[in-house]
């Protein structure tokens, strides 16, 4: 099963930073509408939409799956194996407000679900799954290339290292990737937004702490 012949396949290096992937003519009628309407028009077999939806997020799952696995091919056939479902799934797909959201959050479990197959794992809490798979925080981040100080970008780098797995995922969809409440609780499977306010709101003041008293 492959995809629809016009679709480019990204070409992604060791450099989770990756750019979008070029939109054509025809896909770009779908740049000012709301999600909610792109995914309409693709759930009724709309071809268009479903195109522009893959070269809008296939790069940015890439670089989110690089949080959980630093396997390219793990991620290419990760973000393949989700647009091969949600086509086959057309007519019968749920209501989504935000693609990205719904996209991340199928993502991070296809991710965890393949690494742990191929470490032969049985295992399934976000204990083990952060011992196993820490979501590693890099010099390239766009919160310490913001920050031209050297010692600050040190004093950061340390700190969001200090934090839990989940707060800095939490704090990397929030500043990475500018999602609301809403988003981040559906990514990270909350039952409410208070809970995704909850975890960005301790993990910041955790940040402020560390950030101030390193030395």
């Amino acid at each position: 099963m492959t995809f629809a012949p016009k679709m480019q396949k990204p070409q992604h290096t060791e450099d989770p930073t990756i750019s979008s992937i070029k939109l054509s003519e025809s896909d770009k009628k779908y740049e000012n509408s709301a999600d909610r309407d792109i995914w309409k028009a693709f759930n009724k077999g709309n071809e268009t939409a479903f195109n522009y939806i893959y070269r809008v997020y296939a790069p940015a799952l890439f670089q989110y799956g690089w949080q959980f696995s630093k396997d390219k091919n793990i991620l290419q056939d990760c973000i393949q194996n989700i647009f091969i479902y949600l086509r086959s799934k057309r007519g019968d797909l749920t209501k989504v407000n935000s693609i990205r959201a719904y996209l991340f959050k199928i993502m991070q479990r296809e991710v965890l679900r393949m690494v742990k197959s191929e470490k032969q794992s049985i295992h399934s809490s976000w204990d083990y799954n952060e011992r196993i798979f820490p979501i590693e925080i890099c010099h390239e981040t766009k919160l310490i290339q913001q920050e031209y100080d050297i010692e600050m970008k040190r004093k950061i780098q340390y700190a969001m290292n200090q934090l839990t797995s989940r707060q800095r995922q939490a704090v990397l969809l929030l500043i990475e990737e500018g999602m609301n409440y809403k988003e981040i609780a559906e990514v990270m499977e909350f039952s409410d937004v208070r809970s995704a306010r909850k975890i960005i709101y301790r993990a910041l003041d955790t940040l402020k702490v560390l950030i101030r008293n390193k030395k």
